[in-house]
């Protein structure tokens, strides 16, 4: 098992280009599976995850096959449409793969997902919209089953849970919308810049989609979509974590191929404790401007501040003269990285869904442990601001969302090196 030995403080200056978008890779992976014949995914990140989600299509039948940044599925045959626990319980968006196969199939057995330890994760909101399109659905040994002996069938469907809207079940309910018949109204859908990448993908397959960005989506079903080829978009969860990195070192970075317009409250976040952020063709400048400021953050769907970016901003907040809070309102026990944070002298409390940062004048290294994908990036950003050498064990979660993270951060000026355990 690989562990990072980073070496701090540093200043990170110089350029760093974002890959394509995990998030959005995924669901287009898997709705692959729609469309018989070769579809062609571009700007596709290496990551552990995708590497699972090409073995999943595997499993079904697919031809998956990976050149440089691309990605060919040929879906002509899908003769085994199960999602295994043992390949499912590595990644949770594996449970991508129920809509389009449902509406292929007609019918589909998937193991309940797996992924990080970041909280509770129902897919209760998936199941709900899949049997409104008229699919029979129950679990039966951890499985998921679902058929449609009578096809699918368009409706008017709310999607809103108690944290707002789903990503990974609009996902699932447009990929099966599109072979439905008839018209679905998919009311509070999330409106995530992944998922309007999925649903452009789908389009280009034949899909007839309405109202893409927005919470009302309107699907008019096909009979029939083509395989594609497809460039995803630029990982904009990967873009926040390489300028909080500018942030926590007082360093400078060119992010080339940084899409602002889908980070606005990430940007906006960040002027307002200091951190200056300019367009630059196309990407952005990200540069810090003295001492960092406290902040109120509150996690929230899109277009609100990412969840995913919350344990990257907390280890920028522990610099922060003063008391500042982040609340956490999509996933409330998204909080394992605060006692790894308070292990390099960070001072944090947590209360229920938020805690308390008090900022410290400098944070020390000391030996930490991963325990997911953003909480890996969160000590990483630590790490590189802190004094002495951290060890960071278990960085196998970080390769499941930053490729070669490393090898990337170290040209620009950070002191990383994986070791073997």
């Amino acid at each position: 098992m690989d562990v990072f030995q980073i070496e701090g403080p540093v200043q990170l200056k110089g350029s760093i280009k974002v890959n394509g978008a995990k998030n959005a890779a995924l669901p287009i992976m898997a709705a692959a599976v729609l469309a018989e014949g070769r579809s062609t995914v571009k700007n596709v990140p290496n990551l552990s995850d995708i590497s699972v989600c090409g073995e999943l299509l595997k499993s079904l039948g697919c031809n998956v096959e990976r050149q440089g940044d691309e990605i060919s599925i040929d879906a002509t045959t899908i003769d085994n449409p199960v999602g295994d626990y043992e390949i499912v319980r590595k990644m949770r968006a594996s449970i991508c793969i129920l809509g389009p196969l449902l509406a292929r199939c007609g019918k589909v057995r998937v193991s309940m997902p797996g992924g990080c330890a970041i909280g509770y994760r129902p897919v209760d909101i998936h199941l709900r919209g899949l049997r409104e399109l008229g699919a029979d659905i129950f679990i039966e040994n951890g499985y998921i089953v679902a058929t449609a002996p009578k096809g699918l069938k368009g409706k008017e469907i709310f999607l809103g849970g108690p944290f707002g809207s789903t990503v990974l079940g609009t996902a699932n309910v447009l990929m099966a919308a599109t072979l439905a018949k008839g018209v679905t109204v998919i009311e509070s859908a999330a409106c995530e810049p992944e998922i309007t990448d999925l649903a452009n993908f789908l389009k280009k397959m034949g899909a007839r989609i309405k109202g893409v960005g927005s919470p009302r989506l309107v699907i008019k079903g096909v009979r029939h979509l083509k395989p594609v080829e497809y460039e995803v978009i630029p990982d904009r969860i990967e873009a926040g974590t390489f300028m909080t990195a500018a942030a926590i070192t007082g360093g400078e970075l060119d992010i080339p191929n940084c899409c602002l317009d889908d980070l606005m409250a990430m940007a906006d976040a960040l002027r307002n404790i200091n951190v200056t952020v300019e367009k630059n063709n196309g990407g952005c400048v990200i540069a810090r401007d003295g001492i960092i400021k406290t902040a109120q953050i509150t996690t929230q769907p899109y277009p609100g501040f990412p969840t995913d970016l919350q344990a990257q901003f907390m280890s920028l907040l522990c610099l922060a003269p003063g008391n500042s809070v982040i609340i956490e309102k999509i996933f409330p026990d998204r909080f394992m990285h605060v006692a790894e944070l308070s292990r390099m002298a960070a001072s944090l409390r947590k209360e229920g869904a938020a805690v308390i940062i008090s900022g410290v004048d400098k944070l020390k290294a000391a030996p930490v442990m991963a325990s997911d994908l953003r909480a890996s990036a969160a000590l990483v950003l630590a790490a590189m601001a802190a004094e002495g050498t951290t060890v960071i064990n278990r960085v196998y979660h970080i390769d499941r969302g930053y490729e070669k993270i490393e090898e990337r951060l170290n040209p620009v000026g950070a002191k990383i090196i994986r070791l073997k355990d």
